[in-house]
Formats: C-alpha cells, sequence, structure tokens
C-alpha cells in the first residue's frame, strides 16, 4: 500500500503584502498495540469520495512544467536520489500546483525544498513532538490537508500542492535514499517518472559506482517501445551512467498530440563482481559495511509446509491464482525435499499428514488436491499454523527430514482470523511457544482485508519474512516470485564477526538463513586502530559443509577512490549504517514486549533519524521559509494495514531469533596467519608450525620433484617429463582410503625447443566419505557425489565435511587434512596474465609425518617406507657447481648430480633452495618402475598395483 504524503501550501494575498499559510491535519502515532485503534486509524487514512473531488477541483490547467530531472547517485548499492522539477503558473488566475514523487516503499525521504517567487523553504527532519510544536506556531487559518494512501505494489507517492497567482515560478527538489536489496541475482533500482505534461528540459541520470566492479547493467523500458532507443547506457569496469533524455516531440503520445507518453516506471538492473564466496568488506567515513552474496554452493534439502487460506473471502480469482502460483511451486520441488499441505478455513484439513518427498508421484497427487479445493466458510489461521508446526516436529523427531535440511512454513491468507483464537495476540504467541529454532515462518497476504502487521510480525518473530501479495491479474506471478527467493537456501546459522576492539554499534550479524541471489549486509562504525586493515569472518553451514571464512579490507582505499569519483555518493556507508540500523530498530519495535522497551527504542529511532535526516514513522519533515515564519510539515505515518518495514532490514535471508547482534568478539582460528603483533611466546607457536614444517616431500614449477629422506638425512630430486593433459598419482592408499592426483597442463608456447610442462589441477579424494577437492588455478572445489561446493582463491576460509578439512589462505594456498593425520598443501603461482610463455600452476607440499597405510604408494607415497640409500664416489662433474656421484637405491647403481630445486612456500617469487641429488630420466631407478605407471584415468582414480 502506498502512502500519499500531502502538503498544502496556501499563498494568500492580502492588504498589505502577502503570506503563507499552511495546516495539516494528520495522523500521529500513539503507544498503542490496540488493534481497534489500528482497524480505526487506518478507515481514517483514506480520503472520502467528497474531499477527493474537494481536492481534485484545486488543480489547474494551465501550467508550464520547464524542466523535470531525476538523478541517482548509486555507490555501493545505496542510492541517493534528487528529484527537481520547475514550473511555472501559465494561466490567468491563482490555481493549485502540484509536485507529486513516487518513491520506492523502503526510501526514507532526507530533504524537501522549495522556492516561491524567490522564497526558499528548506527542509529539516525533526522529531514528530518537536516538529507539531514548531508548526503550531505558524498555524492559523486555512484548509487541512489529509494524509492519504492508496493501494500499489512498491511505490508510495510524496505530493505537494501550492497555491499561487499567476506568474509565479516554483522550484520543487525532493530528496530520498534507500538500499538497493538483491533479489535473484540483482540490484533492482527504479524511478517512477510522472512528469504529467510536455518538457523542455527532461532528463534522468543513473550514477552507479561499485568498487569491486559492475558484472552486468541493463534497463527494463516499460515505459514504452518508442523509448527503447533513447535510453544509453555507458559503463567501465567499475562505472556506469544511465542516461534518458526525450525532446518534446519525443515524449509526445503521437505527433500532434499535446500529452506525454512519459508515464511510467524506469528501472535499472544491474550485480557487481564477486571474487570470492566470503564476501565484500567496504570501508569509508569511520563506517564498514560487510557485503555477504556467496554462490557455487549446493542448496540445501527443504522440508515445506503450505498453509493456504481457503475460506470464502478466497472465492474466484484470488483462488484462481493461488492454485495457478501452487502447482508452478510445486513443480520446484526435488526429490530431496520434503512437502505437505495444509488448507483451512473453519476447518483444518492436511492433504497428507506427514511430510512426503517430493516426489513426481507425490507431486501430482498435491495438484489435484489443490485443483479440487472449494473456498468456503471461516477463516482458523491459529489451528492450521499448530497444525503445520506439529508435522514438521514429528518429520524432525522421527528422522525423516535431513538435519541440515531448511524447514519453513508458508502462510498464505487473505483475511483476519474468524474462527477458533481470533485475538492475534494469542495467536503469535501460540505460533512463538510451538516454533522449534530451526524453523521459520513466511507469511503472505492477499489484498488488504488482512492485517499484514500481523503477518510482519509473526513472520519476524520465527526468521521468516512477510509479503504482500496484490489481489490482481498477476497475483500467481507474485507468488512464485516470493517463492523463487526462498526456494533456494544455500547457507543456515550465518554469523559475521569481527576481532574485539575493532568495531562497535554492529547491526544485525546473526542469520538464519542465505537465500541463493539475495544478499546479507551487515555495518558499524570503525573503532580508531593503528591499523589500516578491517578483518571479518563469516561462519555458515552448508549442505555437509561447516565453513569459516575470511576478508580483509583497507581502511584508508576506498575514501580516496570516492574522492576520484565526479558522481559517487561519498557518504554512502554512513548512511547506510543509520539505514539498516533504523529499519531493524523500528522491526525490534514491532516486537518489544513491553512499554518501556518500545519508548526506549523509539528514542533510539528518533535520535538517529533525526542525525542522519531520515522521514520515519517517527519524525517529520519541518519544511521552512528562510526566516521561519512560515512552515509546512510532512511526516511518515504508520499504516497498522501495511507494516512499517517489510523485511525489517533483514537482507537476502531470514533473522536468527532475537535481533540483538552476538558480541562482536572473534578469537582468529588456528589457520589464520595474525597480521597484528604477537608476544614473542605466541609468535614463536605461530600457525607456520603445522602449515610450514621444516621438511616435506614437494612437486613445484616444471614439475620438480623432492623427496626428503629424513633417515639418511638427504633431499633426492628428479624432473616428470610427462604430457599435458595427464594425470599423475602422486600419492595411493587404499588403506586410508585417500588419493592424490595431479593433472599437467602446459606452457603457453615452445621456448628454447621445450614445451614445458607444470601441475595445473590437483585432486586430494577420501573415499570412505566419498569427499574430495580438487584445487586449480581459477577455483578450489570440494564435493561428496551430491553437492557441489566453489571457492574461489579470494579470500582465507575453512571448510568442514565430515574427515575432510580444508583451509585455504587468499591468493596463496590450500591445505586439505584427512582425518587429522594426513595433510597436503597447494601453492597457488600466479604468473603476469600477458606473459608470452608462461602460465599460472600450482604446486604441491606433503609432510613426511603424514600417517598412511602400510598399502600406501605413488610417486611421492611410495617413500613414506623410506628405502636405503647410499651416495659415494663424489667428484667434479661437467658443470664445475655440480659434483657428480654414484647412488645406491633399491638394487640400482644411479649417476646423480649435486644440485638444487626451490621450496616456495615462505617466498613465492623467489623460493628457497633445497640442496638435492638429481637422478636423471625422469627418476629411472629410483621410483618403482617407469614414470608412466603412475599415469591414472581421472583425477579420482586409485593407483594399480605395480
Amino acid at each position: 500500500m502506498r502512502r500519499l504524503l500531502l502538503l498544502l501550501l496556501g499563498l494568500l494575498l492580502l492588504h498589505r503584502g502577502r503570506c503563507f499559510e499552511f495546516v495539516i491535519d494528520g495522523e500521529w502515532e500513539e503507544e498503542t498495540s490496540d488493534l481497534q485503534d489500528h482497524r480505526e486509524r487506518y478507515k481514517r487514512a483514506i480520503l472520502t469520495s467528497e474531499e477527493q473531488e474537494d481536492f481534485e477541483a484545486i488543480r489547474g490547467d494551465d501550467i508550464t512544467v520547464k524542466s523535470y530531472k531525476v538523478e541517482s547517485r548509486i555507490t555501493s548499492r545505496f542510492a541517493h536520489t534528487t528529484v527537481r522539477s520547475s514550473v511555472i503558473n501559465s494561466g490567468s488566475k491563482a490555481q493549485s500546483i502540484g509536485f507529486n514523487v513516487q518513491i520506492p516503499k523502503r526510501a526514507f525521504i532526507t530533504n524537501f525544498t522549495m522556492n516561491v517567487n524567490g522564497i526558499t523553504f528548506v527542509g529539516s527532519v525533526r522529531e514528530k513532538t518537536v516538529a507539531r510544536n514548531l508548526y503550531a506556531q505558524a498555524r492559523a487559518r486555512g484548509k487541512a490537508a489529509g494524509i492519504v494512501r492508496a493501494n500499489s505494489q512498491d511505490m508510495e507517492t510524496f505530493k505537494t500542492e501550492v497555491h499561487v497567482p499567476p506568474g509565479s515560478n516554483i522550484e520543487f527538489e525532493l530528496h530520498y535514499q534507500e538500499m538497493m536489496q538483491r533479489r535473484l541475482g540483482f540490484y533492482e533500482h527504479s524511478l517512477y517518472l510522472q512528469p504529467g505534461r510536455l518538457v523542455p528540459q527532461f532528463q534522468v541520470d543513473v550514477y552507479i559506482f561499485e568498487p569491486k566492479g559492475i558484472s552486468t547493467v541493463q534497463t527494463l523500458n516499460t515505459l514504452g517501445p518508442q523509448f527503447a532507443e533513447l535510453i544509453k547506457v555507458t559503463s567501465t569496469k567499475d562505472k556506469a551512467h544511465i542516461v534518458f533524455k526525450p525532446n518534446i516531440q519525443q515524449q509526445r503520445k503521437c505527433d500532434n498530440c499535446t500529452g506525454s507518453a512519459v508515464d511510467g516506471i524506469f528501472t535499472v538492473k544491474y550485480d557487481v563482481n564477486r571474487d570470492s564466496n566470503a564476501g565484500e568488506l567496504q570501508v569509508s567515513d569511520g563506517h564498514f559495511v560487510q557485503f555477504f552474496a556467496p554462490s557455487n554452493f549446493s542448496p540445501l534439502p527443504k522440508n515445506i509446509v503450505f498453509v493456504i487460506d481457503v475460506s470464502g473471502s478466497m472465492w474466484g480469482v484470488k483462488m484462481k491464482q493461488t492454485v495457478e502460483a501452487m502447482k508452478a511451486i510445486l513443480d520446484d520441488l526435488t526429490i530431496d525435499d520434503h512437502f505437505s499441505i495444509v488448507d483451512f478455513n473453519h476447518n483444518v484439513r492436511c492433504w497428507n499428514e506427514e511430510l512426503v518427498p517430493g516426489s513426481s508421484i507425490q507431486i501430482a497427487d498435491a495438484k489435484n488436491y489443490i485443483q479440487s479445493i472449494k473456498p468456503n466458510g471461516g477463516t482458523n489461521i491459529n489451528e492450521a499454523l499448530m497444525r503445520a508446526v506439529q508435522m514438521l516436529v514429528r518429520a524432525s523427531n522421527q528422522g525423516i527430514i535431513d538435519p541440515r535440511s531448511v524447514s519453513m512454513i508458508i502462510l498464505v491468507s487473505d483475511g483476519d482470523p474468524t474462527v477458533g483464537e481470533i485475538k492475534l495476540s494469542t495467536i503469535q504467541k501460540n505460533v512463538k511457544r510451538v516454533m522449534r529454532e530451526e524453523f521459520s515462518l513466511f507469511s503472505l497476504g492477499i489484498g488488504f482485508d488482512v492485517d499484514y502487521d500481523f503477518l510482519e510480525r509473526i513472520a519476524m518473530e520465527n526468521r521468516g519474512m512477510a509479503q504482500r501479495i496484490y489481489a490482481n491479474h498477476d497475483a500467481a506471478e507474485q507468488l512464485r516470485a516470493f517463492y523463487s527467493q526462498v526456494s533456494s537456501p544455500l547457507l543456515r546459522r550465518i554469523t559475521i564477526q569481527f576481532p574485539e576492539d575493532s568495531v562497535s554499534d554492529i547491526t544485525q550479524n546473526r542469520f538464519d538463513k542465505y537465500f541463493s541471489g539475495s544478499e546479507l549486509v551487515v555495518a558499524g562504525k570503525v573503532l580508531p586502530s593503528e591499523s589500516n586493515t578491517l578483518t571479518s569472518f563469516t561462519t555458515a553451514s552448508a549442505a555437509g559443509l561447516d565453513i569459516t571464512l575470511e576478508t580483509e579490507a583497507d581502511t584508508t582505499e576506498l575514501d580516496l577512490e570516492l574522492a576520484k569519483q565526479q558522481h559517487s555518493f561519498t557518504g554512502f556507508a554512513r548512511q547506510m549504517w543509520a539505514y539498516i540500523t533504523i529499519k531493524q530498530l523500528i522491526s525490534e519495535r514491532s516486537l518489544a514486549p513491553t512499554a518501556v522497551k518500545k519508548r526506549k527504542i523509539t528514542q533510539r529511532i528518533m535520535a538517529l533519524a533525526v542525525e542522519h535526516q531520515f522521514v520515519t514513522p517517527l519524525t517529520a519533515l519541518l519544511v521552512e521559509s528562510e526566516d521561519a515564519k512560515e512552515r509546512l510539515l510532512a511526516d511518515s505515518p504508520k499504516d497498522p494495514k501495511h507494516g512499517c518495514c517489510s523485511g525489517g532490514g533483514v537482507v537476502g535471508g531470514s533473522a536468527s531469533n532475537g535481533l540483538a547482534p552476538v558480541r562482536v568478539v572473534y578469537q582468529p582460528p588456528p589457520w589464520v596467519q595474525v597480521t597484528t603483533p604477537a608476544p614473542p611466546s605466541q609468535a614463536e607457536k605461530g600457525p607456520e608450525e603445522w602449515t610450514l614444517p621444516q621438511q616435506v616431500n614437494l612437486v613445484d614449477n616444471d614439475p620438480h620433484f623432492i623427496i626428503h629422506l629424513p633417515r639418511s638425512n638427504m633431499d633426492v630430486c628428479f624432473n616428470i617429463d610427462s604430457k599435458p593433459g595427464h594425470i599423475l598419482n602422486l600419492v595411493s592408499d587404499s588403506g586410508a582410503g585417500v588419493v592424490v592426483n595431479g593433472q599437467l597442463i602446459s606452457s603457453k608456447q615452445v621456448l628454447k625447443r621445450n614445451l614445458s610442462t607444470y601441475f595445473g589441477n590437483i585432486s586430494v579424494y577420501y573415499q570412505p566419505d566419498g569427499v574430495g577437492v580438487t584445487v586449480s588455478t581459477d577455483s578450489i572445489a570440494m564435493t561428496d557425489g551430491r553437492n557441489n561446493h566453489t571457492f574461489t582463491w579470494g579470500a582465507t576460509a575453512e571448510i568442514t565435511q565430515d574427515g575432510l578439512r580444508m583451509s585455504i589462505v587468499k591468493n596463496s594456498h590450500v591445505t586439505v587434512t584427512v582425518n587429522n593425520n594426513i595433510q597436503v598443501m597447494v601453492l597457488l603461482h600466479r604468473v603476469w596474465k600477458k606473459h608470452p610463455v608462461n602460465v599460472d600452476f600450482l604446486g604441491i607440499y606433503i609432510p613426511n609425518d603424514n600417517q598412511y597405510s602400510p598399502l600406501v604408494h605413488g610417486l611421492i607415497g611410495q617413500f613414506s617406507r623410506e628405502p636405503e640409500v647410499r651416495v659415494y664416489d663424489i667428484h667434479e662433474g661437467v658443470d664445475p657447481l655440480k659434483k657428480e656421484a654414484t647412488m645406491e637405491v633399491k638394487g640400482n647403481k644411479l649417476l646423480v648430480t649435486r644440485g638444487w630445486q626451490k621450496d616456495y612456500r615462505r617466498d613465492k617469487k623467489r623460493g628457497s633452495n633445497v640442496y638435492c641429488w638429481f637422478i636423471h630420466n625422469s627418476g629411472k631407478g629410483f621410483i618403482d618402475g617407469h614414470y608412466t605407471d603412475y599415469i591414472v584415468p581421472s583425477l579420482s582414480s586409485f593407483l594399480q598395483t605395480l
């Protein structure tokens, strides 16, 4: 429902001059939870037909709109929009001129200014009571204006009327701010363009700046086909400019028409580059914002109970659209999902008393059941929800559902309860009492007979969200679109934390679920520190995985970059923090258990809104002349049937139970290489002890093998001269169920008659759990046969699945640990992208103390049983810097050369020299058999017995 904020400015010509008189007869929110009062206030908020006619009568026709300009500056998903209009009363008599702007529902108005014949009125946000008192000082005679609401899906309307004499010039300017919400993989910025007349200077500019880069930007032309070629998009790596500037002829409905065809929504959709699943941490103006929108995770299984209102009020189009939507939703279920359907009027029925798998047979039967429903009777919401919760509890207790799955109830209703328990507060308490922490409730209210405020409260209190469905021709599409947002849960129990004493005033940082295509956002203030780096740690559970992700940001870099940008919004981080905080506080206020708690939250909202100049349900915009003698007032009254803030600031997922953020203290796990100074005793015991053992077996570069023989205190080297694409087995332990393989890639071209080969893919597969990790130069993938999860090199992370743990250090290395006794480290080597010869490649480092079974083999694994080695007859070689000798090993006498290879763990550019005896001919005589015996068909293949 949109709210129409109506300001009436009366300009009265008096005998000795002129003055303005402003009167507003709005509604002021009281500290009450009485639902009957809510309903009465809602009814009064609608203008009567007589009032509407009276209002329309003051409009004039002889009006010239000189200019109409809209500019949006979007920086890091936060938009500041300015709408400017310049109008002349070109008629022969005084008349009222309107300024009508539709703004997104989630936006906050931040300012409104108006210049009437040289008299400027400037807006400022005040607490409502303060604004009322100031306004009352200027209140005089005049016509009272009301606050009007009308139905709209995504917009609400700000409206001003000014009554002026002929020849008057009026300039209007409105500012509002909003945070872009990511839905189904896109941010969407909508501007409602309604100039009302042909405009000589008409222009829309949208400037986007995203520090990490813009992956895609597009415009949706809903204004009409004649404007398709007039929308221009210019984009670079991190900036985009969208401009729409039709001339008067192009604005006409037809060649000879005097009416404007510009009347509709101008929409820009875009998304950003993400180089890791860990998210994006930005710091600016003493505030931080953490964006978290991972992908490349397998969806979690779902358990859904659909609770559908089939009372008499659903008869006709509502039921038809609901049935149509449900058929499409049921088709989306998979065999891993479980579901059932509860339909209710004065009675409650279940399609199936138990949750059943989403098989084709069950889905077909459910569709037939839905199709046969005939709406009639009353509305027993309480009993229906109780039955749905019992169904989920029973399935959980019986072990029918996967413990890592996501359980939810989706309620679809069009009215208030009329049967059974009808007191909304009691229903809310009943549901809260029986809902388990792992269950979520999503509420969909069809039309305007339902108490949307109740649906919103009951959803937010139970880790879900609410949405109004508008009962029109596309209601089915609205239902499907909502389901699409929650149909693919990727993560559970997400927490974003920061080291102690690094941040304060953090917004909600615990989320119950993360859905694919959405985004979680956490903001706060950055505390003073000697370090220029802020670090965040994100923990979550995926399908079979527990993950910890680390993100870092330079605290000065972004401000320097913003200063260079001509069209960026430099205060975005500060305003975004306030925006999210106020939205969450408004939600928390609606759930406040006591009047005292509610008043405390109210004071916080008002203080923040005044400081950051947001018009909220608890503040008002006082617009006054420069000498403060004339004033007018606008507020954003709460609509109990609409609800104050859909989603409550929980972006991209459902809130965890309890809105207060957890204490922002986090001790970095042992695999994190701490950048802050540590006491000497701790530094000596640092994480390098496990990740960097002194002696290892390794393969690096082209590929050079270095085998350390502990008993002999000797290192032996050899190369393998195989072909690109070949997969070499490094460790094959059928007893432990572990295999490590590497696939070769080649350099870009032949150099000195030689085509170099390197490892481009390394695989570690743990057969007992069926879990495998494949590391490439582009990404790191973990799979268990059913679920695939992909990570990039762009963030530090730790992932645990069954007996396998994977630790990623950003742009450096990944360590895979199996059952805490076998470890493999893979090192990333990056080269210049435009290098004519070299390519990115991987090195592999395996500790000598890995605990294999006696069955282990492979190019490296065989040396866990150290062979007897004797080196003698050391003498000068052809190269005076490299001595030669004879080595006896495995019954063979080999000519070996003293040389060195590189260990790149501590210095990836230069490496550390490892002196070794080099075996010629691809290790022949030192390894068992021939190197070709170690070529396997796939990255998960075990080595056949040699």
